[in-house]
């Protein structure tokens, strides 16, 4: 089987179970959302390739920020939700490993929205967010200003919680610079929430 591979602390502990099953005979690849979940999924003896070099996936494993009752999403803390994006819409099937703490009624509760920008358009999408309501911070990390693997930048958009989401995703998506939002809607198949007494399935 050829895997997504997602990125984040959830998805990272997937990849390091899988590669103890790699190493038990276990015959699959992956493809990885980020630099850092294919470095550790090298690592852990789990074959990789290029998203070129397959016909579409079988299933994505990833995790989540945010879990609404109707599996939709927030992501992009981890700063990898345009790749995890590309990688869920090539998989048959997309599966969101989360803990309880991440489900919430309304996306926007417990986290910012990410929103990727390219650099050259950082005012102008921080204005535009700002006319939305938002709350726009970019993102930084060790004092210097996050670059995702695509070179972009990350404005972390503190909102409410959201009465409308996907208008609120399609107002973003048209501001002109912006790469993309973490808000998905329609592609999990499939939430497993990791709970003391077992796994739930949603």
């Amino acid at each position: 089987m050829t895997l997504g591979l997602g990125t984040g602390r959830a998805a990272e502990a997937f990849i390091r179970r899988l590669g103890k099953a790699v190493g038990e005979g276990l015959a699959v690849r992956g493809v990885a959302t980020s630099e850092r979940s294919e470095k550790l999924a090298r690592e852990v003896g789990i074959p990789t390739l290029a998203l070129a070099d397959t016909n579409g996936l079988d299933v994505a494993f990833d995790g989540a920020d945010e879990v609404t009752p109707d599996r939709s999403l927030t992501k992009g803390l981890g700063g990898a939700q345009l790749r995890e994006r590309v990688v869920a819409s090539e998989a048959r099937k997309f599966v969101i490993l989360v803990t309880p703490e991440k489900m919430v009624e309304k996306l926007g509760s417990r986290c910012p929205i990410p929103v990727e920008v390219v650099p050259f358009a950082v005012p102008t999408a921080a204005r535009r967010l700002e006319a939305l309501g938002a709350k726009p911070v970019r993102r930084e990390v060790g004092g210097a200003f996050y670059a995702t693997d695509n070179g972009n930048a990350i404005l972390d958009a503190h909102v409410a919680p959201l009465a409308d989401p996907r208008s609120f995703a399609a107002l973003v998506r048209a501001i002109p610079g912006v790469v993309d939002i973490g808000l998905f809607f329609d592609m999990a198949s499939l939430v497993l929430v990791g709970r003391p007494g077992g796994v739930e399935a949603l």
